[in-house]
């Protein structure tokens, strides 16, 4: 994984103070910390912004914050987006049960590796075929049919499309890492 060598996002973002909606969203979403960069750059548009917040993944929805956060770690990680990567996994790999083989392992590792039980296999290879192939083998599918309800899998689906659009976002902006995120491991 590359890490960024450009420090200065493309896009300034919104000025303070930001619209009173747009505000109340962040803070709800930041619980008192200070707003991440890619909040801000989107709250430029009104309209963008909140496309972008509404079709938020992150509630309770059909899946643990563990399978959730393998699929976010894994796809960002393929896809470079170290800003991404990194707040997630200094904000919920402890909170997901990660431990430092296994954030590893999303980065540089693979479904294989020993670190990982069959359930959580499946969720990378899952990644994996997706941002190959953009689709899923029957025999791909069984698999995950196996371990998870057909809601389960929609929002799989789901998530892993929406963090490869967010993965499009930060690295074209060349957002630079938020304070205290976390870089990609060195093999």
């Amino acid at each position: 994984m590359a890490s960024y060598k450009n420090r200065s996002a493309r896009i300034e973002p919104a000025p303070a103070p930001l619209p009173t909606d747009i505000q109340q969203a962040i803070d709800t979403i930041m619980r008192g910390k200070p707003p991440l960069l890619l909040f801000t750059t989107l709250a430029r548009d009104h309209r963008l912004f909140f496309k972008f917040f509404n079709s938020g993944l992150l509630d309770r929805g059909h899946l643990t914050i563990r399978q959730r956060e393998i699929v976010i770690d894994r796809v960002t990680a393929a896809c470079g987006a170290e800003y991404e990567w990194g707040v997630h996994v200094a904000t919920f790999a402890a909170a997901a049960g990660l431990d430092t083989d296994q954030i590893t392992s999303l980065t540089t590792g693979g479904p294989d590796d020993q670190c990982w039980d069959d359930a959580d296999r499946v969720l990378i290879r899952l990644c994996d075929s997706l941002q190959r192939s953009c689709s899923v083998d029957d025999d791909l599918w069984a698999q995950l049919s196996g371990h998870h309800s057909d809601e389960a899998i929609l929002e799989l689906l789901m998530l892993a499309g929406s963090y490869r659009t967010v993965s499009y976002l930060v690295n074209s902006l060349a957002l630079p890492l938020e304070h205290g995120a976390r870089t990609f491991p060195t093999k």
